[in-house]
């Protein structure tokens, strides 16, 4: 079971928090000040920390610095505020993702897994008539030809392969993928897809028998055998 550190000067948001979270099989350790979650981290461990920004004594920007000179924790910063300045300097100092209040409880757990999944991982093949990924490379092949995918492309191609026949939005993917909203949200998603197409196509696999649009939502890949 998974072990979240919830750090906010609030207690009814550390309340809320933890009732999002503690269903989905997580265990919440709740902290109401950034001095208090430091002292726990050197006498217990975290999987991974929701950091509140604006708390008295230490806030959460030099909370998040302190954090990174002594451990390699995922952390997700939480706070009022959604400029991009805001944004930036949060990814700059160390932070995973950011959220911004109030956020949906879909979204908070999508974020959480995705940041998770960056930093853990997880190693070997996936392989699919022909197509194969080794996660550990980040190589893509197409029976035993090489194919030239960006990590992004690569990430996107392995959450597909992995979820077959699951209709994904363009906003789950870009939150499981990039792990924060972008201006241009279907753009960035398209983009992607079209080009992760043509490079497979060049190969000879039939991308378009397994990689399908779904109008108005999103993409899926489809397993026709299943």
């Amino acid at each position: 079971m998974k072990k979240i550190l919830l750090v906010d000067d609030e207690t009814r948001m550390l309340d809320l928090l933890s009732l999002y979270l503690t269903p989905k099989g997580y265990t919440c350790i709740k902290m109401t000040s950034a001095l208090q979650a430091i002292r726990y981290l050197e006498e217990d461990k975290a999987d991974i920390i929701l950091l509140d920004v604006m708390m008295p004594e230490m806030d959460g920007w030099e909370a998040c610095k302190e954090i990174r000179k002594n451990w390699d924790i995922p952390i997700i910063m939480l706070t009022a505020r959604s400029e991009k300045n805001d944004i930036v300097k949060g990814l700059k100092i160390g932070a995973d993702d950011y959220i911004s209040k109030p956020f949906d409880e879909e979204e908070l757990t999508a974020r959480i897994d995705a940041v998770l999944r960056r930093k853990t991982g997880h190693g070997g093949i996936i392989a699919f008539n022909g197509l194969s990924l080794n996660v550990d490379s980040f190589d893509v092949s197409y029976k035993n030809q090489h194919v030239p995918v960006t990590p992004k492309e690569f990430s996107l191609l392995a959450l597909l392969l992995k979820n077959q026949n699951k209709v994904f939005t363009r906003e789950h993917l870009l939150t499981t993928i990039w792990g924060y909203a972008a201006p241009t949200e279907d753009r960035t998603i398209d983009s992607h897809v079209r080009n992760l197409r043509d490079k497979l196509r060049k190969t000879g696999f039939p991308v378009d028998e397994y990689l399908t649009t779904v109008w108005g939502l999103g993409y899926k890949w489809m397993d026709k055998d299943s």
